[in-house]
């Protein structure tokens, strides 16, 4: 088993094992970077941004 191997397992586990953290992090993270976004491109296109960032919450745990 590889160093990616053994750290994918390990990210598995600690996911299982705090799944409220990672959540409140995968959230503040998706936010940041559609905040980025909408920054870097004055808000023209913040009704895609807000779309992307539903679906990326949904792709990644709860809405």
């Amino acid at each position: 088993m590889g160093f990616l191997d053994k750290a994918k397992d390990k990210l598995t586990e600690l996911t299982d094992q705090h799944p409220d953290k990672v959540e409140s992090l995968s959230d503040q993270a998706i936010e940041r970077g559609g905040d980025a976004v909408d920054s870097a491109t004055g808000g023209k296109y913040a009704d895609k941004v807000d779309q992307a960032q539903a679906k990326a919450d949904e792709s990644v745990g709860e809405p």
